[in-house]
């Protein structure tokens, strides 16, 4: 395997794990951690990429708040 060839798999794999994040952040997680987001669905498929882009962030501030409750 080349050096491209790695690269290009653990994109590939933190793409896919930011894909699972979003779909579950943005089904259950999103209303939990902001009420207000409750029912704008147009607002979920847009923060589809930055969620996908930012899920180890955004996977520990869900983390927090559910165990928690604080920001």
């Amino acid at each position: 395997m080349t050096v491209a060839e790695a690269i290009i798999e653990a994109v590939r794999l933190y793409a896919m794990a930011g894909g699972v994040v979003a779909v579950l952040f943005l089904t259950i997680g999103i209303g939990r951690v902001d009420p207000s987001a409750r029912g704008s669905y147009l607002f979920r498929i847009l923060a589809i990429p930055g969620t996908v882009g930012l899920w180890p962030l955004v996977l520990v501030r869900w983390w927090r708040l559910e165990t928690r409750g604080a920001a």
